[in-house]
C-alpha cells in the first residue's frame, strides 16, 4: 500500500481529509466534518485504525484536545470506536458507504488541490495555480475575431472533434517551426492540456497497466493517469532531466504500457530536458516498444530555438504523443490545447473527444489559430516579464525565509524549494492553509518520501500578491513547530 494511503499513519489520514482546516467554525469541528465526510464516502472503511491523538495533532500542527474532540465526536456519532490496547476504528456498526463518483481518485494525490480549485475559497492564495491574467494582446484578437471571422463562423455548424481546420493548420505550422514537421491531420485540438492528457490515457492505457513517470511530478496530471487504472513506477530527474539509467531499469523490469514526461520546463522542478536527453529516451521508448506521451505545455510560449525540439522529432522510431496547450503562452481561461500524433492515433483521438463533448468551443479555437503564429514575436516580453517577476520572489524569499534553499529552474513559473532537514512540507502545507496560503507539498508529487521537505512555489504573480504570499509564508513558518515535527 502507498504510505500516502495508510489511514493508520497520519500522513495517509491527512491525504484523505483533504482541504480541512480552511472550512468554517472550530478546528475541532472542521477536523470532525472531515472525518465524517471520509468516513460517509468510504475513504474510511469499517475497521481501519485511525492514528493516535497526539500523532496527528503533531502532524495536523493543532493541539491533542482539538483532535480529543474530534475524536470523541466520532464515537458519540457511532462512526468510530476505542478499545484500550487497540486504538480508535472506524465502527463496524457505522452507516459508512460508497456514494457515487464524486471526482476523487482512488490512491489519487491531487484530490485537495482539486476541491480547492473547486471550492475556490476567498482571500486564499493558491500555490497550485501558475498561471497569468490575460494580456492585451489577446483583447485585441478577440476584436478582429468578431469584426473579421465571426461571420463567417456562425455559418459553420460547429462541430469539429478533431478540431477547426484553421487551427489545426496552425498548430502543425507552429510544430514545424519548432523542429518537428506536421501535417495539419496529425493534429487533434482539446479543451486544455488535461484533456489532452486525458484523452491520451484513456486510448493507451487500462486497468492494471503501468505507466512510467518522472518523480516527482505534478499530481493533477498523474492522478489522471491513476484514474485510468494504472500503477505508476517513478523515475527520478538530474539538470538534463528523466534519469536514463533509472528509465532503462524501469522499463526492462515493468514493461510499461506509457511513458509520460514532461521535457520543457517540468512541472514542479523548472528542468529542461536536454536534446541528448530527449534522443535517449527515444530511444529507450523504440527499443522496448513504449509509447511516449510529452506534455510540453510550456513550449507554446517558446521562440523557435528556445528549447530543444520535442521528442517526437527524433529518428529513433518511438511512437510519441505531444501534447500542447495555450494556457502558459496566452491565458488560463483560454482553454484550448492539442494532441500531435500519428495520423491514425488522431483518428482513434477525435472518436473518444466526440464521445466527450463533440468538440471544443468553435469561438475558442477560431481566437487561438489567430494568437499561435503570434507567440514567438511575444516570446522575449513573456521572458522579461517572467525574469523579473522571478527575481522579485527569490529576493522575498531570500530575505525572509533565509533557511529555504532552491535551484533556479531553466525556466517555466515555480520554483522547486527544499526546507531545512527534518521539515515535513505536509506539517507546513496544513498551518499556511490557515494563514490563507495554499502550498503543495512535495509528499503530494512523488509519494516515496524522497520529497517529503519539498514545496512548489509559482513565481509568476504580480509583485503586490507576490509580497502578500511572502508575508502569509513567513507567518506560517513562523507559527510551526520548531523542526516541522515529523
Amino acid at each position: 500500500m502507498d504510505r500516502n494511503r495508510d489511514a493508520s499513519e497520519p500522513a495517509g489520514l491527512i491525504d484523505l481529509l483533504g482541504d480541512w482546516s480552511s472550512a468554517e467554525g472550530p478546528l475541532y469541528r472542521r477536523l470532525t466534518e472531515a472525518l465524517v465526510r471520509a468516513v460517509r464516502s468510504g475513504d474510511l472503511r469499517t475497521g481501519d485504525l485511525l492514528p493516535s491523538e497526539r500523532r496527528l495533532a503533531d502532524a495536523l500542527s493543532v493541539s491533542r484536545a482539538t483532535v480529543v474532540a474530534a475524536y470523541d465526536a466520532l464515537r458519540g456519532s457511532g462512526l468510530a470506536e476505542t478499545r484500550r490496547g487497540s486504538g480508535t476504528r472506524v465502527s463496524g456498526g457505522t452507516a459508512a458507504h460508497r456514494v457515487p463518483a464524486d471526482g476523487r481518485v482512488r490512491g489519487g494525490q491531487a484530490t485537495a488541490v482539486i476541491q480547492r480549485l473547486v471550492a475556490q475559497p476567498p482571500n486564499l492564495i493558491s500555490l497550485g495555480q501558475a498561471a497569468e491574467a490575460g494580456g492585451p494582446d489577446l483583447a485585441e484578437a478577440l476584436l478582429h475575431l468578431v469584426r473579421e471571422d465571426l461571420p463567417g463562423l456562425l455559418t459553420d455548424a460547429g462541430y469539429h472533434p478533431a478540431g477547426l481546420p484553421a487551427l489545426r493548420a496552425a498548430i502543425a505550422a507552429h510544430h514545424t517551426a519548432h523542429g518537428l514537421p506536421t501535417e495539419p491531420e496529425e493534429v487533434v485540438v482539446t479543451t486544455g492540456a488535461t484533456q489532452a492528457v486525458t484523452l491520451s490515457t484513456r486510448l493507451l492505457l487500462g486497468r492494471g497497466s503501468t505507466a512510467v513517470v518522472e518523480s516527482p511530478g505534478w499530481p493533477g496530471c498523474l492522478d489522471v493517469l491513476r484514474a485510468a487504472g494504472s500503477r505508476l513506477v517513478g523515475v527520478g530527474l538530474d539538470s538534463d532531466g528523466i534519469r536514463i539509467d533509472g528509465l532503462a531499469a524501469a522499463l526492462a523490469e515493468h514493461r510499461p504500457a506509457l511513458l509520460y514526461v514532461m521535457p520543457t520546463y517540468h512541472n514542479p522542478t523548472g528542468t529542461l530536458m536536454s536534446a541528448g536527453r530527449r534522443r535517449r529516451v527515444a530511444e529507450l521508448a523504440a527499443e522496448h516498444g513504449v509509447t511516449v506521451l510529452e506534455d510540453s505545455a510550456h513550449a507554446a510560449a517558446l521562440a523557435p530555438g528556445q528549447a530543444p525540439p520535442p521528442i517526437a522529432a527524433n529518428p529513433a522510431g518511438a511512437t510519441v504523443l505531444t501534447v500542447g496547450s495555450l494556457a502558459k503562452a496566452v491565458w488560463g481561461g483560454l482553454r484550448i490545447g492539442w494532441i500531435r500524433a500519428p495520423r491514425d492515433t488522431v483518428d482513434r483521438l477525435a472518436r473518444l473527444k466526440a464521445l466527450d463533448d463533440l468538440g471544443s468551443p468553435v469561438l475558442d479555437q477560431a481566437l487561438a489559430a489567430r494568437l499561435l503564429p503570434a507567440l514567438p514575436a511575444l516570446a522575449p516580453e513573456r521572458d522579461r516579464i517572467l525574469r523579473e517577476r522571478l527575481a522579485t520572489m527569490t529576493r522575498l524569499l531570500a530575505e525572509r525565509l533565509p533557511d529555504w534553499r532552491w535551484r533556479e529552474p531553466h525556466g517555466g513559473s515555480v520554483l522547486w524549494i527544499r526546507l531545512p532537514p527534518g521539515t515535513d512540507a505536509r506539517i507546513y502545507a496544513q498551518v499556511a492553509l490557515r494563514h490563507g496560503a495554499e502550498v503543495i507539498p512535495g509528499a503530494t508529487m512523488d509519494p516515496t518520501g524522497a520529497h517529503d521537505h519539498y514545496i512548489r512555489v509559482p513565481h509568476s504573480f504580480a509583485p503586490e500578491t507576490s509580497a502578500e504570499l511572502a508575508d502569509r509564508l513567513t507567518a506560517a513558518w513562523a507559527s510551526l513547530p520548531r523542526g516541522g515535527a515529523r
